[in-house]
């Protein structure tokens, strides 16, 4: 699949022969027939007299579109919807004439309800859970690639701070009375901003054009593929082509179970849910949660182990890295080895790697790093301590003069071979979040 010092380039067709011995089993004939049992039942809900209030009237006009061709946006389709239909089916939102439950028919319509909402509660976790493992997994196997030094340890501490900044936006939406749509509108903007860095990251420009001038030894096949991994025709189309089907029956499906919901709390006073209705509506949410629960099993197997996901080391990318940009000193016995960094930036990262030997034998030096201010005072940053090897970096919140420290003092006789690299990361920051914004952020995205 790969060959020792380089990618495999990824094409569609290249997909198409892994994709070829994994066809998905055919999804269920129920997911068409509930789909349209559904909507003719939304239908006869509608009254010409009586106008559809907004939050339906907009989810009519979605039900009746295609969904989207990301499977990626389906997939927040979903969860939208499903928390949707959650929120329907808590007592609080029901119909005030059904939190009555002045009927035994009220009483079992509750009880079914109920039962209604703990299967969908736990479809929300499947896709959550789902999500959350796709997202590490692209975000690692990319990270496998970058050089195995402090620059990956730069980018995954900016990645970590750019999702805390996405959080926390989602977190004021939510503390100011945004609504669930609001909410995933918000979180597919957030995706969007992932895809474009991303493609930013395998073109090194815009946020990413400072980290990657520092990303010597990432194998160009990779970057070429991280450009154009969401591009309509680029590889992934080709996932679309075979997966997209039936993730786009499931969008319909759920889109309908939640209209159909909707639009009968809507006219509950008028016209009660009948029992045949009810049954309908439970085979329909017992139907998509066990087909999306089947597809996400599926397609998380396939997607884990298609064959864009190689190995560094069959990659030859740790090779590849192993003689980037390090330089070497001889440290005499009793003496120190300095480097001075000028730091002319706050929020600038310093960052080290290095290691010591004496021939074929390992031994230790010491190191520390300290901070000289305009007016010559000294402040240490990182104390004294011996070490055989050490990588490690910082984000200063000074400007100045920054020294780094490798002392062999200690030794009376043996000098010390210092293998090191230092660099001086300007800021590579993000456009500003609007709320609780932090410096020193870049990310990398979540999934494709």
């Amino acid at each position: 699949m790969a060959s020792k010092g380089a990618l495999v380039p990824i094409t569609r067709a290249f997909l198409s022969s892994y994709y070829d011995k994994h066809p998905f089993p055919p999804i269920s004939d129920d997911v068409s027939r509930l789909t349209q049992q559904l909507n003719t039942f939304s239908t006869d809900l509608k009254h010409d007299n009586l106008p559809i209030p907004q939050g339906e009237r907009y989810l009519l006009k979605e039900a009746e579109s295609e969904p989207p061709h990301k499977i990626d946006e389906n997939m927040w389709k979903n969860r939208e919807q499903i928390e949707e239909i959650i929120f329907l089916l808590e007592s609080s939102h029901w119909p005030k004439l059904l939190q009555q439950q002045s009927t035994p028919e009220d009483v079992e319509l509750a009880h079914h309800l109920k039962q209604l909402r703990e299967k969908c509660g736990h479809a929300l976790k499947v896709v959550e859970s789902f999500q959350s493992k796709s997202s590490e997994h692209v975000f690692n196997t990319v990270m496998t690639y970058m050089p195995q030094d402090f620059r990956g340890t730069l980018i995954r501490k900016q990645r970590e701070r750019s999702e805390k900044n996405k959080k926390a936006e989602v977190d004021a939406l939510i503390d100011s009375g945004g609504s669930i749509r609001d909410r995933y509108a918000l979180l597919w903007q957030q995706q969007m901003e992932r895809r474009r860095h991303l493609a930013q990251l395998g073109s090194a420009t815009g946020v990413y054009k400072t980290v990657v001038k520092y990303l010597v030894g990432v194998p160009q096949v990779l970057l070429d593929f991280v450009r154009q991994i969401n591009d309509d025709q680029g590889p992934m189309e080709e996932q679309r082509h075979r997966y997209g089907p039936p993730m786009y029956a499931l969008t319909k499906l759920v889109l309908n179970i939640h209209l159909f919901l909707a639009l009968s709390w809507w006219r509950f006073e008028d016209v009660k849910l009948q029992k045949h209705q009810l049954s309908i509506l439970e085979e329909a949410v017992n139907v998509y949660t066990s087909e999306l629960e089947r597809f996400l099993n599926f397609i998380g197997v396939v997607f884990a182990n298609a064959p864009f996901f190689v190995t560094a080391e069959e990659a030859g990318a740790i090779e590849a890295n192993k003689n980037d940009d390090f330089r070497e000193a001889s440290v005499p016995a009793g003496t120190t080895y300095e480097v001075s960094l000028e730091v002319e930036t706050v929020n600038s990262y310093i960052a080290w790697d290095f290691s010591v030997a004496q021939g074929k034998i390992s031994m230790d030096i010491g190191f520390s790093i300290e901070y000289t201010d305009s007016l010559g005072q000294k402040t240490l940053i990182l104390p004294y301590r011996r070490y055989d090897s050490d990588q490690g970096n910082f984000c200063t919140v000074m400007a100045g003069n920054y020294k780094l420290i490798w002392d062999n003092s200690f030794s009376a006789f043996f000098r010390k071979a210092l293998r090191y690299k230092v660099d001086c990361i300007p800021p590579v920051v993000e456009p500003e979040p609007k709320h609780n914004g932090e410096q020193c952020d870049v990310s990398l995205p979540q999934n494709a």
